[in-house]
């Protein structure tokens, strides 16, 4: 695999989705949770969204249940709570894992592309995102800590090679 788009994951509604569908486009993968400190972030992903759409630039969430049990919902409950709580309109997955044996082969790509603090190899927490250029390859990692909103210089600068 040689870049992002060579991977493919479920939809929240369960159907098979090709990355290669967003190539030429600077995405900003996201790994999220609905019932995190850090899940009123969907605001601001959706706000990113919203502004850069229709220059080329696509969100994509990931759900994941991995820490502290922050996802419990199915994927239809999932859906609801993002779009009634906070009007998210940007592609949503099926629910992963992005640590350990079973963890999707597009986060092991992401977290080797772009390792942690240290070179850590693992997602400390929900919330974490990766900017990738629109030739699929990763540009940065950034802590769950950083807003959406503190990207935009980075998406800018992507939207501009």
């Amino acid at each position: 695999m040689n870049t992002i788009f060579d991977y493919s994951a479920d939809t929240l509604a369960g159907t098979p989705a090709s990355l290669e569908q967003y190539r030429g486009q600077v995405l900003l993968i996201v790994n999220t949770a609905s019932q995190c400190g850090f899940t009123p972030q969907y605001k601001g992903l959706e706000a990113v969204y919203q502004q850069f759409k229709e220059r080329g630039v696509t969100v994509l969430g990931f759900p994941c249940n991995q820490f502290g049990q922050q996802e419990p919902g199915q994927a239809d409950e999932i859906g609801a709570f993002c779009e009634k709580n906070y009007g998210v309109s940007f592609p949503l997955f099926a629910k992963i894992d992005v640590n350990g044996d079973q963890a999707h082969p597009l986060f092991q790509r992401l977290k080797k592309d772009a390792p942690g603090i240290l070179g850590t190899q693992t997602i400390k927490w929900n919330f974490t995102k990766f900017l990738v250029r629109k030739d699929g390859r990763v540009y940065k990692r950034y802590a769950p800590s950083t807003t959406p909103e503190q990207l935009i210089a980075d998406i800018e600068t992507l939207l501009a090679e």
